[in-house]
């Protein structure tokens, strides 16, 4: 007598009308792409990341676990596909973003249910938590010739005001954004801010791009914003 392993396999391949054939296995379903507005991701110590241009594309940067300042890296994220997350970053651009695997990366994931909204408009600066405003602020946007530029960015470090100068007064909240309108013969640099002034500059359109506010309300932002936090910026 044949095994009966035998047995089933030859009925499974000459069985009449069709019966017992074996069903071919669907293929895996492809990842979706979810947009994220709450997420960011830290770089673990010692670790170095490649962003590219698309899952698996072309390296745009290479990013350590510190910030040009020396602050932990900790990115916003705005895409998520599968293992992948698309995260801005200040070396690419205002634009742009690079797509990083956070699995082979080790990324940290972190929650970041609080997030900024500049209204240029109103030279208004909310704090978003949760569904509600936690805060209003008013700030000091660019002038007509170096006007603060919209986009989505986020914050990359939190500086004491005194190691930079006295002009950028008790604290400097470094944004990821860049401005691409600097005025002739300046020599600063070109990255977005939020910090102080030496006067109440807060509710006129007098800087260079970055966004100036008071003292009290620059250490409330320094005490409750995280590094990451998303920061969004428009007309």
């Amino acid at each position: 007598m044949a095994p009966l392993a035998l047995v089933v396999l030859v009925a499974a391949s000459c069985g009449g009308g069709g019966k017992g054939r074996v069903a071919k296995p669907r293929p895996p379903a492809r990842p979706i792409l979810e947009r994220v507005s709450d997420l960011a991701a830290g770089v673990p110590r010692g670790h170095r990341i490649t962003l590219r241009a698309h899952p698996g594309g072309r390296v745009l940067a290479r990013l350590g676990s510190k910030t040009e300042f020396g602050s932990p890296q900790t990115l916003s994220v705005a895409f998520r596909k599968g293992r992948w997350l698309a995260v801005r970053s200040s070396t690419l651009g205002n634009e742009q973003l690079g797509w990083v695997d956070a699995r082979s990366a080790r990324l940290h994931l972190l929650r970041r249910p609080l997030s900024l909204e500049v209204d240029l408009s109103r030279m208004e600066l909310r704090v978003h938590e949760g569904d509600g405003i936690a805060r209003r602020i008013s700030v000091a946007i660019g002038a007509p010739d170096t006007p603060t530029p919209p986009g989505e960015f986020f914050v990359t470090d939190k500086l004491p005001g005194a190691e930079f100068g006295s002009y950028y007064g008790c604290c400097i909240l470094a944004l990821s954004g860049r401005q691409p309108d600097l005025p002739r013969g300046w020599s600063g640099g070109d990255r977005l801010a939020i910090h102080g002034s030496p006067a109440a500059t807060w509710g006129h359109a007098v800087s260079n791009g970055c966004l100036h506010a008071d003292e009290a309300d620059l250490r409330y932002l320094m005490r409750i914003v995280p590094l990451g936090t998303r920061v969004v910026v428009h007309a």
